[in-house]
């Protein structure tokens, strides 16, 4: 899919190396800690996009999300899935209206609105991505059912109780405070409306006191522009905090095909785009091609720091997955009492 002129690039400059030394400082151990990304996470949030949206889609199509496995089934094709099964659980159907939280460039949005019927409109803080989602949802002949706004998910535009679903694919991972996220989405919500969201989790197996523990979690933080990774049971309080009913908490990360994990496409074991990628020839080669793009000018100088970084998290999720003390699908079903 090709790109219009004016969305091409989410840097007019050629140079972003000064963009990738900001973001890193985030992370880095001179200053970088998790109440810093706590604190400033708008700015490293939007950075973060600016410099990974065009890498994740050249490896990821236009849904930025895992989902579970089954053998035989293309990568695409899961991803659909995965998208369909929160429409079910949700009772997604025509004339209702549900937001989508961090929505990416709106490939969840466009898949559950054309499985569905329902409205949906996307919220994110990242401009460059606002405007990819606004244009694909053009293309689809979708901006009838499917509306993006730019808006930071913890103060949001929209009325109270105007909305009858919410849900977010591994996006809420980015926001500073569970807690005061749940309780802005629980104002938007109708009572009896529905929230499921995929959330990025540490298992009971995550231990802080091993180095090889801590240096994952620290990896996927890193390349992953996150303030910090929350447990299961500390999100689920969170959602009762708030005052939601939960109705189903599961780790739908191993529901596929055990051979299968989740971040197999992480592996270099797999034929898709991004497990070539990921592969150690395709590493050699991406980065050489990327070096050459610089050279040449097609691509900013800094876009080979963006891939390492990029590289790191998915070391670490691959690590983490290994380990058994991260899953990137922990579902959360609950309701706003009616």
């Amino acid at each position: 899919m090709g790109e219009p002129a004016e969305i091409r690039s989410s840097h007019a400059r050629g140079d972003v190396r000064s963009d990738v030394k900001d973001y890193r400082a985030f992370h880095d151990n001179a200053g970088g800690s998790a109440e810093s990304r706590r604190t400033r996470y708008q700015d490293m949030v939007r950075s973060y996009y600016d410099l990974a949206t065009d890498l994740y889609e050249q490896g990821w199509g236009d849904s930025f999300h895992f989902a579970p496995r089954y053998r035989g089934e293309p990568f695409e094709v899961s991803i659909r899935r995965h998208q369909h099964y929160m429409g079910l659980r949700l009772g997604l159907g025509v004339g209702q209206h549900a937001l989508d939280v961090g929505c990416g460039v709106g490939g969840p949005m466009r898949e559950l609105a054309r499985f569905t019927g329902a409205r949906v409109t996307g919220v994110n803080i990242n401009g460059y991505q606002v405007r990819k989602a606004r244009e694909y949802n053009e293309r689809a002949r979708l901006a009838d059912r499917c509306d993006v706004v730019e808006a930071d998910f913890m103060s949001l535009p929209l009325e109270d109780g105007s909305l009858d679903a919410v849900y977010a694919f591994e996006a809420t991972c980015h926001a500073p405070d569970k807690t005061a996220l749940l309780r802005e989405l629980f104002r938007v919500l109708k009572p009896g409306g529905k929230i499921g969201i995929y959330e990025w989790c540490l298992t009971d197996r995550y231990d802080a006191s091993l180095a090889e523990h801590v240096k994952a979690k620290q990896n996927i933080e890193e390349g992953n522009g996150l303030p910090d990774i929350w447990t299961v049971t500390e999100t689920r309080k969170c959602f009762e905090d708030t005052g939601f009913h939960v109705l189903d908490v599961q780790d739908r990360a191993f529901e596929g095909d055990r051979e299968l994990p989740w971040y197999h496409s992480l592996t270099g074991k797999e034929l898709s785009k991004a497990g070539i990628r990921r592969s150690p020839v395709g590493k050699v080669v991406v980065r050489a091609l990327t070096r050459t793009l610089e050279t040449v000018r097609i691509a900013p100088k800094g876009t080979a720091e963006v891939a390492d970084f990029l590289n790191t998290g998915a070391d670490g999720l691959v690590r983490s997955g290994e380990l058994g003390i991260f899953t990137p699908m922990a579902f959360f079903l609950a309701e706003k009492p009616a």
